[in-house]
């Protein structure tokens, strides 16, 4: 005869869940683990801090889960783990918040509303899930300290990231820097890798081929992009110098391509009056693809670049240094952007300003926002109209947009502050492993 009890299959999980919740809590299994390891070894766990001013989901469970296992596991290798929480009170999750309390959108708006009250009511705000927060860390019985937390509106908190950059800026490891990053006009901010990742959207967006007509010659160069938008800011045409490119009479007129994409562009059957290596072509001149942009004379011209390719395209790329990575180095290595300047727009022609918007150099788009659908049709239609515009059609990519507020990113350079992490990669390793 067995000695067990009957088990009654029908068990409610949730229920059983809970009664093990209840026998940690009164047993203080939590913190008699720690009592208990006074003395031993620590490891420290710090939790990354969620934003209570919005209300948890499944993906924090999953998150947490990860961050319980680690702990437990050492905890029974009979480490000293105490578990910090903590709160994120700062960036734009409160602030986004705030403004549809409000009813604004724009940096100007808030500035408007006054910077002192629009930070009182963001502190007010940032804790207004923290209940919803409090239960679903007790529910998952997920262990952390929550009755000490690190609070980052704290000024104690506060005053430890200033000595931390004090420190960076004494070791020579806080330096300013230029370089292309995606940008929100919207937010007004940058974002990381990470961040863009999370905003991906499949779009159909206008793709044009615009002629670049070569300065003394009857010819033009041909160029395609996706983004008609970035063509006021133009400095260059970037080639590859070891392939071998096109002259075509298409048409009544003679144009510039890679050999390899004349039938894929042009159709089939259309052959090349004369082939020539992309070396001839480099520092050819050409006529700037707006008019009224006469302060960047002198600068059109053709330059080598490395990430030129013929999988596409017409195997030639419009360089404008401002809105592309690889822009922006194609023209430092060139010597048509000098990056030592300390602001970008000193040296550097953007004709965008930071609400996405273009300026009065632009003529007939100012104060128009670049990815609005009805401003690139305008583009579209200037080209049209000065005889730049060789074909448009539709082209369905992947574009990156904001993953706060969904709006377009841009690439965009400008001025930032960085840290030279790639210094102390080797002593980061050794921590990890320790």
């Amino acid at each position: 005869m067995s000695s067990f009890s009957p088990v009654d299959p029908k068990q409610s999980f949730p229920a059983m869940e809970e009664r093990i919740n209840e026998g940690w809590k009164r047993d203080r299994v939590f913190e008699r683990q720690l009592e208990q390891r006074e003395g031993a070894e620590v490891w420290s766990f710090y939790e990354g801090p969620p934003t209570a001013n919005g209300r948890p989901g499944s993906h924090h469970v999953l998150s947490r889960v990860f961050k319980d296992i680690y702990p437990r596991y050492r905890a029974m290798r009979g480490y000293r783990v105490p578990r910090k929480a903590g709160w994120d009170c700062h960036g734009l999750p409160v602030e986004l918040e705030v403004e549809k309390q409000l009813g604004i959108s724009s940096k100007q708006e808030i500035e408007e509303y006054g910077i002192e009250e629009f930070n009182r009511l963001c502190r007010e705000s940032v804790f207004t899930y923290v209940e919803e927060w409090n239960r679903l860390t007790d529910r998952i019985g997920f262990w952390i300290d929550l009755d000490d937390p690190y609070v980052t509106m704290d000024s104690e908190y506060i005053e430890s990231v200033w000595w931390s950059l004090k420190e960076l800026h004494d070791s020579d490891r806080l330096y300013e820097g230029h370089r292309v990053s995606p940008y929100c006009p919207r937010c007004g901010t940058t974002l990381s890798s990470h961040e863009v990742a999370q905003g991906y959207r499949d779009v159909v967006d206008p793709s044009v081929y615009v002629r670049f007509p070569l300065t003394g010659r009857d010819a033009s160069l041909l160029i395609w992009t996706t983004t008609p938008w970035t063509l006021p800011g133009n400095y260059a045409v970037a080639v590859d110098p070891e392939v071998t490119y096109a002259e075509v009479d298409f048409e009544g007129e003679t144009l510039i391509l890679a050999d390899k994409l004349v039938e894929k562009v042009l159709g089939e059957g259309v052959s090349p009056k004369r082939t020539l290596p992309g070396q001839e072509l480099l520092g050819l001149a050409y006529e700037a693809p707006f008019p009224g942009m006469a302060e960047n004379s002198g600068v059109f011209k053709v330059i080598s670049g490395d990430f030129v390719t013929t999988d596409d395209g017409t195997g030639m790329v419009h360089i404008a240094p401002a809105f592309g990575e690889d822009d922006y180095r194609a023209a430092i290595a060139n010597g048509l952007y000098d990056p030592s300047s300390r602001e970008p727009e000193g040296t550097l022609f953007n004709p965008v300003g930071l609400d996405g918007k273009f300026d009065s150099r632009v003529t007939g788009f100012e104060g128009e926002f670049v990815k609005d659908p009805e401003v690139t049709a305008g583009l579209i239609d200037h080209l049209r109209e000065n005889g730049r515009l060789f074909r448009a059609s539709d082209y369905e990519h992947s574009y990156p947009h904001c993953w706060r507020c969904g709006t377009p990113l841009l690439y965009y350079a400008k001025a930032s502050w960085y840290i030279k992490t790639s210094e102390a990669r080797g002593a980061m390793l050794a921590g990890n492993e320790q």
